[in-house]
């Protein structure tokens, strides 16, 4: 690589990745910090455990809604301005939680919240496209995407002291939450104004021989996408939902979301059965599972690369996730917490292992748009597993037959990786040649 290429793309590590993984942070902070003001919810506003579950996947309606429209605004308004609008009004519509008074404010502003953040992911994977040369998108991808599990293990630790504030100047402690975590996207979100650029033509901090090196290299790669496109085409979602194998890989991802979502939204509530918790030891103590989950994708993404047998490491990751969450449904608080533990190093190591597996089952032009419909109705999990979670709650006091259900749900998904074949027999259709735009496919793939 050129020594301005490589200057402009170090500079690029160092001045936008760190940026993005902060937002990343700011957004998963606003998008779970409910779970651990469901039980004041409830006593201050009676939003019992169905409509707090409720509320918790009406997110997940609005942010499929939301997504295909706010890509094609970003495309048009640009990453930089795009990327500040989700930030400012995710931050605006969280801290505005802060003053619901019952249950449909609630619902409106989960509602809110989902369309206010639709289109994140892709506009980030989106100024990767546009910055960097493809040698380095992926490191860049896997830096911005570990921030959540980093987003997941703070969380706790920071939203317990911020409940512990109640009744400081009259106001709850879910509302100092609520609005301090709100607020501080709003303030990153105008910081990343400040230091985004839309074009690396604008940018000043690069000079100008790094400025063409690595214009040059993304048009280069650009042409090079551009030629070796064929009259081959994807086909429509619709054909492509006919698919067995991709409906295997649907429900797949779906049994995956299920636990990711399920703990997301109800852990600290599972965490509060510990005799003698507080507001700030349940956020550390939710945190735990979400280290063990960081340490355990570390290690099963370097046992994939090593072994390539990512289809085995995954059923082992899933039955693991099952083990985990049965134990805990059955053991004691204490003893829950730590089988939790073990679930989260399972389902969390899943997810990127799941990813490896589309790449090898599908013909690789219709990878895009296979990732496309595999993401769309796999995270309906979002929606399903807080609700159901919810409606099991308020039918029987407690959340075990929640936790079985997770349990079977990874083993159902456990098995279903059986069925999946190498063999790429899902083909592209033949058309003739269309203009393409080479950031399409990273774009859908960065929903991972």
């Amino acid at each position: 690589m050129k020594p301005e290429l490589d200057s402009a793309v170090g500079k690029v590590f160092r001045r936008v990745v760190p940026l993005f993984i902060v937002m990343l942070i700011c957004n998963q902070l606003n998008r779970s910090n409910i779970g651990y003001a469901q039980v004041h919810l409830e006593a201050d506003l009676g939003i019992g455990a169905a409509a707090y579950g409720l509320g918790a996947g009406l997110f997940f309606v609005a942010y499929a809604v939301f997504e295909l429209p706010s890509n094609m605004l970003m495309e048009r308004y640009g990453a930089k301005i795009w990327l500040t609008r989700i930030m400012v009004s995710w931050g605006i519509v969280s801290a505005a939680t802060a003053f619901v008074t019952g249950p449909t404010m609630f619902y409106v502003l989960r509602f809110l919240l989902g369309a206010a953040e639709a289109g994140f992911f892709p506009a980030i994977i989106y100024y990767f496209a546009r910055w960097l040369p493809s040698s380095h998108r992926g490191r860049a991808t896997a830096l911005f995407v570990a921030g959540s599990s980093v987003a997941a293990a703070i969380s706790g630790p920071a939203s317990g002291p911020l409940l512990a504030l109640h009744g400081s100047g009259g106001i709850a402690g879910w509302q100092w939450m609520f609005g301090i975590e709100g607020l501080l996207s709003v303030v990153v979100g105008i910081i990343a104004y400040r230091i985004l650029d839309s074009r690396v033509a604008d940018a000043t901090w690069l000079s100008d021989g790094e400025k063409s090196a690595l214009t040059e290299e993304i048009e280069r790669e650009d042409q090079a996408r551009a030629a070796a496109t064929t009259s081959a085409k994807a086909p429509s979602r619709w054909r492509l939902l006919l698919s067995p194998t991709i409906l295997v890989l649907c429900g797949i991802y779906f049994a995956i979301q299920l636990s990711i979502y399920a703990n997301t939204f109800w852990l600290p509530t599972i965490v509060r059965r510990i005799p003698g918790t507080t507001d700030i030891t349940v956020g550390l103590l939710s945190s735990l599972p979400w280290i063990c989950a960081i340490v355990a994708m570390y290690l099963a993404g370097r046992a994939s690369d090593r072994l390539g047998r990512s289809k085995s490491l995954l059923v082992g990751a899933l039955l693991v996730a099952a083990v985990g969450t049965y134990l805990a449904a059955i053991a004691s608080p204490w003893w829950a917490l730590v089988f939790l533990c073990v679930a989260a190093m399972g389902f969390k190591s899943a997810s990127p292992l799941f990813w490896t597996i589309p790449q090898g089952a599908l013909h690789p032009l219709v990878v895009a748009a296979a990732i496309a419909v595999i993401n769309s109705l796999g995270n309906l999990g979002g929606f399903v597993a807080p609700y159901g979670f919810g409606l099991v709650k308020q039918a029987t006091g407690q959340v075990t037959y929640g936790l079985y259900a997770l349990a079977v749900a990874s083993v159902i998904g456990a098995a279903l990786v059986g069925l999946v074949r190498s063999d790429r027999t899902v083909q592209p259709t033949e058309h003739p040649p269309l203009p393409t735009d080479p950031t399409h496919s990273t774009e859908r793939e960065s929903q991972t």
